[in-house]
């Protein structure tokens, strides 16, 4: 069943019905200003940081769901009344229609015989966002309409907006003037920062005390006021701020009226807080305000973002036989990608914004997937990422983006996360050819007096492995792997304490073949880049640690037809036939594949076909099987959730590709490619009322063939599941991918697909690639600019063209 359907020339997801199995959610801004907005116009605003910086108020998990947001409310004469995005009044709408663009979101609605139409969108270069409403009258008769705008301001830091009530219900600040309705809270003491809400025309009533607008036991669905039919000029004083505008419409047959709204930030310099009147500095709100107080401001505004994800989207563009490959290649996936490039995991509708900051292991995953689209600022985020590294070759495990300092709540211990920093920086050097990174001096613990070159900062995270190695030779797993509910030196007992950041056990046995796996790949990808640069013996001594890391794996790691997992904290077995629960785990087999481990012998193939035959189902491939029944103290929380669900047994999308990858490395093209529809969110779209999350982003889980509800997913749009899934498609089934001296064409396609078309941008260069079947008296191999090449790995030619055949 579907809920809507892709619109490919417009980029856009349209939603034909209002009551989706979950709200399906789009991305406004994509610098320092952010929005989530739902298909119903829920969702809040925020200034960089969603923790600190949070302009507007949202209650996660709330009854009814998703019920607070950015209204605009309807009266009749009749005083009937709906609101224009159907929640939160939930009106049954005489039409219905939400189109989730790039950066913007429509949502068209018709009510007894009143069109509206709604535009949310962050321009670029703002810290504002646009909100534009237009009311039309296609009847024959002349309507007189009441318009209620609303939003309610968070208290700026969301965490404690949302529990220190005893101060937060006595700080509420506005002040009005004209149009516009400033949020000031704070502003008399420490804060330098305010928020606005404004509309482009004359207003006749306002409020900005919420419980004047609801009433004191009423709601957004019915608002005391709205049944009125008036706003009480209330100014708050405490309790919860909120800003309505009350603007009386008269609508003349055929007539159409367009206003704009315009929810901001405006941060002053200290020294000048206040005008000369002594009251707050306006200027920047009234700048802004009147830039954007025409309708054709607004569609510049919205010209300038369609450019801009033009140029971001253009690097990899692909014509196939396959719409639903094709939609992902070139909107969605990558799109995607710049989602959790500027979120990392920190503000969607199952993070909350207030808890995990911008990730280390998160960040890097993710750049695999956006470098290619904004190269410097991937540099920026490269340089920010390292600058929290310890001196020993650890990391903090996560950061806060308005700070971008370490954060020691969660602290670091975590010990596959500095293994991604080779990864991440391989990967921005791969497509860029930017090797002069390697001398920036990046601080440590961000302490400019332990500053190196960032060519440091990689062999420290080589070495920190090769220094933490277990009983057996393996590598130490700390608080966790990338499968951070695997806590082998946990042991918690006590409810309520984080498995992450509890360790009741020194940590010295506990050893993860995913990390031996995952170091044997980076080692390789380092040695790589140490040869390129010319250190051939310190690339030869790197190598020589992969092999020996690749032989203790053969020796300790291996099962009869699969990869064992980890060895927890008393040396036993995890992922083993001879344990009860959890006798396969997909992490292993997918990194040691990758990195080469089992090729030479075909234990490679055994194990991934024991992943098929485990851990595949309909809707992809579970984590472990079987999951765990019990609560086991020396594994922690993956054990602590209920069957089929997240990290037990549940089908965790962002680890799918790397079975992808490896099958490719096998030469396995159907099976990678089937592996790649079946979580692939648009080859889902026809079952949307299992899947429940939206059609066209990666969702982080999809309940598992344990669960009663399979095939059910949650936790969507950030997600490493994006980057790797893009990882997997473009560069290993696809097959191009950037080196250090040029673009590689290494295609793995499936029978189903045909010929493919693909442009490249790289380095300066366009690439035109066709790949398809040779012909019965073709040989396959590379053909460029109509001469065979003896080489897969082509060079740029700066600002030139470059037509390149693969023949398979």
């Amino acid at each position: 069943m579907q809920f809507g359907h892709f619109d490919d020339a417009s980029r856009e997801y349209v939603i034909t019905r209002p009551d989706t199995p979950k709200p399906w959610i789009n991305y406004l801004g994509s610098e320092s200003f952010f929005g989530l907005i739902s298909n119903t116009g829920g969702g809040y605003a925020f200034y960089r940081d969603a923790k600190l910086r949070r302009l507007t108020r949202y209650r996660y998990n709330n009854i009814p769901l998703d019920s607070n947001g950015r209204y605009f409310f309807l009266r009749n004469e009749n005083g009937e009344f709906w609101s224009t995005t159907w929640q939160p009044v939930r009106k049954d709408l005489d039409h219905y229609e939400c189109r989730h663009g790039l950066g913007y979101t429509k949502i068209n609605a018709e009510y007894d015989n009143i069109q509206s139409e709604v535009t949310y969108t962050v321009p670029l270069g703002e810290t504002l966002e646009l909100h534009r409403l237009l009311l039309r009258n296609p009847g024959k008769q002349t309507r007189k309409i009441t318009l209620l705008s609303f939003v309610e301001f968070c208290l700026w830091d969301a965490s404690e907006d949302d529990r220190n009530f005893q101060r937060n219900l006595s700080i509420g600040e506005v002040e009005v003037e004209d149009s516009t309705i400033y949020h000031k809270t704070e502003y008399r003491e420490r804060r330098n920062h305010y928020a606005y809400y404004s509309v482009n025309r004359p207003i006749n009533h306002f409020t900005t005390d919420r419980e004047s607008f609801t009433g004191t036991y009423g709601s957004l669905e019915a608002p005391e006021a709205l049944i009125k039919g008036q706003l009480g000029d209330q100014i708050a004083s405490g309790w919860s701020p909120v800003a309505s505008h009350q603007i009386e419409l008269t609508l003349e047959p055929g007539a159409e009226e367009s206003l704009i709204f315009v929810l901001g930030y405006a941060e002053n310099p200290k020294d000048q807080k206040w005008d000369a009147n002594g009251n707050l500095n306006k200027s920047q709100a009234k700048t802004a305000i009147e830039r954007f107080a025409t309708d054709a401001a607004l569609e510049k505004a919205l010209a300038v973002q369609s450019a801009s994800w033009d140029a971001i989207l253009a690097p990899f563009q692909l014509n196939s036989n396959d719409d639903k490959l094709d939609r992902m290649v070139n909107i969605w996936n990558p799109y995607q990608c710049m989602v959790t490039f500027n979120m990392s995991r920190s503000a969607s509708y199952y993070e909350s914004g207030v808890g995990r900051g911008m990730g280390f292991r998160d960040s890097n995953q993710d750049l695999l997937g956006f470098v290619h689209q904004v190269p410097a600022r991937a540099r920026q985020r490269i340089l920010d990422i390292a600058a929290t590294q310890l001196r020993d070759g650890g990391a903090f495990h996560q950061y806060q983006p308005l700070t971008k300092r370490g954060n020691a709540d969660i602290g670091g211990d975590f010990n596959d996360d500095p293994l991604w920093l080779i990864l991440g920086v391989g990967g921005y050097l791969r497509e860029t050819g930017d090797f002069s990174i390697l001398n920036e001096s990046v601080d440590f613990e961000n302490d400019s007096t332990l500053a190196s070159p960032l060519l440091e900062h990689l062999d420290r995270s080589f070495q920190f492995t090769l220094n933490n190695l277990g009983p057996h030779g393996l590598p130490l797993i700390g608080r966790a792997d990338w499968n951070d509910c695997l806590n082998l030196n946990c042991f918690s007992e006590e409810p309520g304490e984080s498995f992450q950041t509890t360790a009741n056990q020194e940590g010295k046995t506990a050893e993860s073949l995913m990390i031996a796996g995952l170091f044997v790949y980076a080692a390789k990808e380092y040695a790589s880049l140490l040869q390129y640069l010319g250190y051939d013996d310190k690339s030869n001594t790197v190598l020589n640690a992969a092999e020996d890391m690749i032989k203790t794996i053969d020796a300790h790691g291996r099962e009869p037809e699969w990869f064992l997992r980890a060895y927890d904290y008393f040396g036993e077995k995890v992922g083993s036939p001879e344990s009860k629960d959890g006798q396969i785990y997909i992490e292993s087999q997918g990194w040691c594949v990758m990195a080469g481990c089992g090729h030479h012998d075909g234990f490679a193939q055994k194990a991934l076909n024991s992943v098929s035959q485990r851990l595949g189902t309909d809707h992809g491939l579970v984590l472990q099987d079987p999951p765990h029944a019990e609560y086991q103290l020396n594994l922690g929380e993956v054990t602590s959730y209920p069957p089929g669900y997240k990290e037990n047994g549940g089908i965790f999308c962002h680890n799918n590709p790397w079975i992808m990858i490896a099958e490719t490395m096998l030469g396995n093209a159907d099976k990678a490619y089937d592996y790649y529809k079946r979580i692939a969110p648009a080859f889902r779209e026809s079952i949307s009322e299992i899947h429940g999350q939206e059609p066209y982003v990666y969702a982080q889980m999809i309940a598992g063939k344990a669960a009663p509800r399979h095939g059910e997913a949650k936790n969507s749009w950030l997600t490493g599941t994006a980057a790797w899934n893009y990882v997997a498609v473009t560069q290993h089934i696809l097959g191009i991918r950037p080196g250090f001296a040029g673009l590689i064409i290494e295609p793995c396609i499936p029978k189903e697909l045909d010929t493919l078309n693909i442009t490249r941008s790289f380095r300066d260069c366009e690439y035109h690639i066709t790949i398809r079947p040779r012909q019965s008296d073709e040989a396959a191999g590379i053909i460029v600019n109509g001469v065979r090449s003896q080489s897969n790995e082509i060079p740029p030619q700066p600002r030139s063209t470059i037509v390149v055949e693969a023949l398979y």
